[in-house]
């Protein structure tokens, strides 16, 4: 096989292929180059180890929707994921994978409504996605049955592990059929991720893609919180205080990008957009004049933006939150290219933090809550232009007729009011305030302690680590800025430790006990 891997050359199905080409993949990651021709080759246990936003979702479900039987009325195959986002994320994934195959794929975890999906499940599905406390509960109602199942696939499985899903995992395996296959997918390879292979796994393969910085630290990545409603005025407000803004704008869906670019236009801004409804003759006169920069800003869908080859971007704005990780790690990998500086910037509601924060731990990077330039300041800065541009001009030669025409204006005027009457006649629309609609300033996260509730972090120290109620308050806050009578609910157990804290010093604590190349000390534990 010369040159670079295409989908073609992985074995999988025309129908298949049709479905990855309108999804918008392009060529194959390097996990899904390793992964799809093996799985479709024969029955061997895989453990896979690469990191989120590789493309691993789509290396095994792939394969999954390729040899599912059609016809079965019971579950074949189950996926084990440590958190509720992940277990929608990954069901949506595999769902636009699919194309025009019946496959019938089902999220379970906690938190959704078990009668819903003791209905799912009664209709019979092909593909089950779910967090272990939450398919324990359907094995004991004995509503979910995997005595059939053909794969086993733990994803993000040193996650699980750390959030002490051991047991769990280990429970689960007991009703599964021991014919069955078995992945794991894993950032990591710890001891207890070789000793639950050794134990559950007899023989397997070992595929590892090369570690790579998902997100480029030329890229700065910050979000902003704001209502929806003051969404469009925020982005009007970041394009105006950057000296040459040239971006790609994400957003949800085509009707969003629509919106948008006609907002943007009305207001007088250069703006394209892409989506699935655009021509490819119109995409590619978009394009051009993109990277012409005769259009400075692209709005554009996920979808519409893969294959889009710019480097030297210096925005990209989630005007819409990405749905996981991995889209994520797309979007932001356009800017901050090729040596060159970028932000990132991702517009959040209230309600999106908690998935926010979901995405920065998976993606393994560090997003920086900032605030919304002001008017007064985009002001200022327009006026600094300004006065450059015009100490610029006036290095230059200046054709006569400016200056007769300007001893004629001086010879019955004040110099001042001259110069300032000529400054309102070309800057005032420019210039103005009006121009701008308020923003109401949301709260910082220990505003809204009330709305976001706690948080259950798994510490990775017990009893046997000399640890005590007390010992684990004083870990906690000797790194982090917390009061004691914030670290409730602490349970010392034999192996680890339990402890409830507000909602917003969670990630900030899991953050300031990771250490590089090491297991975390502690992190947000399970969720049934």
């Amino acid at each position: 096989m010369t040159g670079k891997t295409t989908f073609n050359d992985l074995g999988l199905s025309a129908q298949l292929l049709e479905a990855i080409n309108e999804k918008g993949f392009e060529e194959p990651t390097a996990i899904q180059v390793l992964t799809i021709p093996l799985m479709l080759k024969n029955n061997t246990n895989i453990i896979c180890q690469a990191q989120t936003g590789t493309g691993k979702t789509a290396a095994f479900g792939l394969p999954l929707i390729e040899t599912v039987n059609l016809d079965s009325t019971t579950v074949r195959t189950l996926i084990l994921v440590p958190t509720r986002e992940l277990a929608i994320q990954v069901a949506e994934e595999i769902n636009s994978l699919k194309g025009s195959k019946d496959v019938r794929i089902a999220p379970i975890y906690g938190g959704q409504s078990i009668d819903q999906q003791l209905r799912r499940l009664k209709k019979g599905v092909h593909i089950v996605v779910g967090t272990p406390g939450r398919i324990i509960d359907h094995l004991g109602r004995k509503t979910l049955k995997l005595e059939e199942i053909e794969h086993l696939i733990l994803d993000e499985a040193d996650e699980m592990l750390n959030m002490g899903f051991i047991e769990d995992i280990e429970e689960i395996m007991k009703h599964t059929n021991p014919a069955k296959r078995t992945l794991l997918f894993s950032a990591t390879i710890p001891q207890r991720i070789k000793d639950l292979a050794h134990k559950y796994m007899s023989g397997y393969e070992l595929l590892t893609v090369k570690n790579e910085p998902l997100t480029t630290n030329l890229t700065e990545q910050i979000y902003f919180e704001v209502k929806a409603s003051d969404k469009f005025e925020a982005l009007c407000r970041i394009i105006d205080s950057e000296d040459g803004f040239y971006g790609l704008v994400f957003c949800r869906t085509k009707s969003d990008v629509d919106a948008v670019v006609t907002h943007l236009l009305d207001r007088g801004y250069d703006a394209g957009s892409l989506h699935g409804d655009i021509s490819q003759a119109q995409r590619e006169r978009t394009l051009e004049k993109f990277k012409k920069k005769r259009v400075n800003i692209l709005v554009a869908t996920d979808v519409a933006a893969r294959g889009i080859d710019v480097i030297n971007l210096t925005h990209v704005i989630n005007y819409s939150l990405p749905q996981d990780p991995e889209s994520y790690v797309h979007r932001i990998g356009r800017t901050g290219r090729a040596g060159n500086e970028g932000t990132a910037i991702t517009f959040i509601t209230p309600s999106e933090y908690k998935k926010l924060m979901f995405i920065q731990r998976f993606a393994r990077t560090d997003i920086k809550r900032s605030k919304i330039p002001l008017v007064k300041d985009i002001i200022a800065a327009k006026k600094k232009k300004i006065t450059a541009d015009l100490s610029n001009i006036l290095e230059d030669k200046i054709d006569n007729l400016y200056y007769n025409w300007a001893e004629k204006l001086l010879a019955d005027n004040d110099p001042a009011s001259i110069l300032a009457a000529v400054l309102n006649y070309c800057f005032e629309e420019e210039l103005n305030p009006a121009a701008y609609s308020e923003i109401k300033e949301i709260g910082a996260k220990e505003e809204q302690i009330d709305k976001q509730g706690k948080a259950r972090l798994f510490v990775a120290l017990g009893r046997k680590d000399r640890m005590s109620a007390i010992k684990l308050v004083e870990l906690i806050r000797g790194r982090v800025s917390i009061k004691s009578r914030d670290i409730r609910d602490i349970q010392v157990m034999e192996n680890f430790s339990f402890v409830t804290v507000p909602f917003n010093k969670a990630e900030e604590i899991v953050v300031n006990f990771k250490e590089k190349g090491q297991k975390p000390l502690i992190t947000h534990a399970r969720k049934r």
